[in-house]
């Protein structure tokens, strides 16, 4: 089962979006040229509104103030039953009055800053401790060490040894965290980026079924303007 439904709540509350020159602005009244939605006579902030309400208040709200579905569709200068022209002149001049039907997407994270998210990690953080401990007490020599050891030569060489050897453990901590760290980091650069990518593919192949110029057509769902048609099924 379907019905048709005017594309003027299009408008959606969740998005906020501002046309040109309009952020921060008050909503209300009737559009003018100073107003979101141009020359329609009806603005975004109106249709917001409207999409806040459902079933019976939705329906009262359209008839007392649009008279009913009839005269919203003329003011957004579209038809009840052809719906939009289709020309491309007009669909352009609503998609800069009302916005487009797409959400931005937000902006990836840079591998720099999946790195820094990967050393959060407590067990990195204690290692990384660890390691730094170790390098610090290996290249510490205590006090009056050197008097003490001229007594005993081949005890000194052996501990001498030893103590040229003792950063070698520090270093292989902080070489384990490093491979960890950018491991970790690419792993979650790869799957955002394949996340994205199926996103993208996921909404340019999405589409709806709307009524423009007397033809019930399906178009892309970014390509929906305000005042359009949609079938809606349910």
């Amino acid at each position: 089962m379907s019905t048709t439904a005017t594309m003027g709540e299009m408008a959606n509350s969740a998005v906020e979006f501002y046309p040109k020159g309009t952020r921060g602005g008050g909503g209300g009244g009737r559009a003018d040229g100073s107003h979101a939605g141009g020359d329609f006579g009806v603005t975004v902030m109106e249709l917001r509104e409207l999409m806040e309400l459902r079933g019976a208040d939705a329906i009262q709200k359209v008839q007392d103030s649009y008279g009913g579905t009839d005269g919203l569709c003329q003011r957004l200068q579209s038809s009840v039953t052809d719906g939009l022209s289709g020309d491309p002149t007009d669909l352009e001049h609503r998609g800069q009055a009302f916005g487009q039907n797409f959400i931005p997407p937000k902006k990836p994270k840079t591998f720099l800053e999946l790195v820094w998210e990967a050393l959060q990690d407590v067990t990195l953080i204690i290692l990384e401790a660890a390691a730094i401990i170790s390098l610090g007490l290996s290249f510490y020599q205590p006090p009056g060490k050197e008097t003490e050891s001229c007594g005993n030569v081949s005890a000194g060489a052996e501990d001498e040894g030893e103590a040229d050897a003792g950063w070698i453990e520090g270093a292989a901590i902080l070489l384990s965290v490093v491979c960890v760290v950018l491991v970790t980091a690419f792993n979650d650069w790869s799957k955002e980026k394949q996340f994205r990518g199926l996103q993208s593919r996921i909404e340019q192949e999405q589409k709806f079924t709307v009524v423009r110029k007397g033809n019930v057509i399906q178009i892309p769902v970014a390509d929906m303007v305000v005042g359009d048609l949609a079938q809606v099924k349910y």
